[in-house]
């Protein structure tokens, strides 16, 4: 086959040929965006689901949506090493900016940029930034409380209201939401919450791993009924099927059905994988149909590359300690495990490793789908852990003499 005219694009983010099985996702958020527009009162979303499923896809796609629907928006990634303010001030002066821009002028729009040039100076220490230029004069007692959640309340609400003014809407869109810690996942809560009281027209998207429900929820008790939680996950084996076949039939190539049943079965449906198989199974093709046997060897090929980049990446920014748990998780499986069991692998009590396995989460490596339970975000890992540490690290239990 031309790899020149290879359909497939496994990447962080990169759009699919086939964007299959997410139309019931943009659709509900498509119709969030539009009600918010038009005043009506609706819940922010957030998108729950864990690595490679294409949760930064979509958030791609619903900001394309947004803007067609006349939206200002902001799209930012959060991560652990910058506050979220720091994130968060370029591009509220930027939008702010823009609705000062018209002929007429708007009150509430010089106020918005009054408030962020309060909220700029009493975290500018904080956060290290630069001075952003405001040319006009910070509001006093507006944003500069220095506590979050009362000055991002302020920020969120004033930019509300110039949007207003301005007859337009503003979408927040942030990815890797779990990234964020509690104070400022709480101060992002209740700054919405205000919105969405006052009927503003500014609307949050957010997508996170799945433990980021339970941390709204112990950020903000009413989270639950501010946010629609829609999960992100495997496709179905339909959908699967489209993504995989309609990208071919598109340059006149196909896939057996043979060929796409063994795909679907080692990728489980992951829309990261399905991309990585059908990129690698087209490169070693030599004639349409693509039948199993180049699966198989498209296999190896897979698996060659994702130990090399999207598994490794993750491995690397591990500890030797951190190391030996997942190792000990991957042994006893790829469904979620009782805490206890994995220390009692590793031959330790579960409260010696606690912190251990907090920190994990804290990396975005596991989470707990229920109390006490513990599970990869990252489909597959297992499978690596076992190819990397092929035997189980030394358990610390004493043995007898």
């Amino acid at each position: 086959m031309d790899q020149l005219q290879n359909p497939f694009s496994p990447g962080a983010g990169t759009p699919p040929p086939e964007l299959a099985g997410r139309g019931d996702i943009l659709n509900h958020v498509n119709m969030a965006l539009a009600r918010i527009k038009a005043g009506r009162a609706e819940k922010s979303v957030l998108l729950i689901g864990l690595r490679g499923v294409g949760k930064t896809v979509l958030l791609n796609k619903i900001e394309s949506m947004a803007t067609d629907q006349g939206y200002q928006t902001v799209m930012i990634e959060a991560h652990e090493s910058k506050p979220l303010p720091a994130l968060l001030m370029p591009y509220l002066r930027k939008i702010l900016l823009s609705l000062d821009a018209g002929a007429r002028v708007s009150a509430k729009v010089k106020r918005g940029l009054a408030v962020l040039k309060s909220f700029v100076s009493s975290v500018k220490v904080k956060v290290n930034e630069v001075e952003f230029g405001l040319d006009i004069e910070a509001e006093h007692g507006s944003a500069d409380s220095g506590d979050l959640e009362a000055d991002l309340t302020a920020v969120f609400v004033a930019l509300g209201e110039a949007a207003a003014d301005r007859q337009t809407s503003v979408a927040i869109i942030i990815d890797e939401l779990q990234y964020l810690n509690e104070i400022e996942l709480s101060s992002l809560i209740m700054a919405i919450h205000k919105v969405s009281q006052k009927q503003l027209p500014l609307v949050l998207i957010g997508a996170g791993l799945p433990q980021l429900v339970g941390n709204a929820g112990r950020s903000k008790s009413y989270a639950e009924r501010l946010f629609n939680y829609p999960p992100v996950g495997q496709l179905k084996i339909a959908d699967a099927h489209k993504a995989l076949q309609e990208p071919v039939l598109a340059q006149g190539v196909q896939f057996t059905e043979q060929a796409i049943d063994e795909i679907i079965q080692v990728t489980q449906g992951y829309p990261y994988f399905l991309q990585e198989w059908g990129y690698q199974a087209w490169n070693l093709a030599t004639t349409t149909p693509i039948d199993i046997n180049v699966i198989k060897t498209a296999t190896a090929a897979s698996i060659e590359r994702l130990d090399a980049s999207f598994f490794r990446v993750r491995f690397d920014r591990l500890t030797p300690r951190e190391k030996d748990y997942l190792r000990a998780l991957a042994e006893l499986g790829p469904v979620p495990q009782r805490s206890g069991d994995i220390a009692q692998l590793l031959g330790v009590e579960s409260r010696s490793v606690a912190p251990l396995r907090n920190g994990l989460i804290k990396k975005g490596m596991i989470y707990s789908p229920q109390h006490g339970d513990t599970a990869f975000t990252v489909p597959l890992f297992e499978e690596f852990m076992k190819r990397i540490m092929p035997e189980m690290p030394k358990s610390k239990t004493k043995q007898p003499t």
